[in-house]
């Protein structure tokens, strides 16, 4: 699957997400993205989302 660019107007939505405490899952719902994209670019703009699953081994 091609990854499509992320917008100026994508980027401000994840920091407003991830400023108001948003779950990673819930980020990736709203902006229509997969887990994996929220958290490589929440990386690259310096950004924290936690995860609502948490992992048990």
């Amino acid at each position: 699957m091609a990854r499509k660019p992320w917008s100026f107007k994508e980027d401000r939505r994840l920091m407003e997400l991830a400023k108001s405490s948003a779950s990673l899952e819930e980020a990736a719902r709203q902006l229509g993205r997969s887990p994996d994209a929220i958290k490589r670019m929440a990386l690259r703009l310096g950004l924290s989302l936690k995860s609502k699953a948490t992992k048990k081994g």
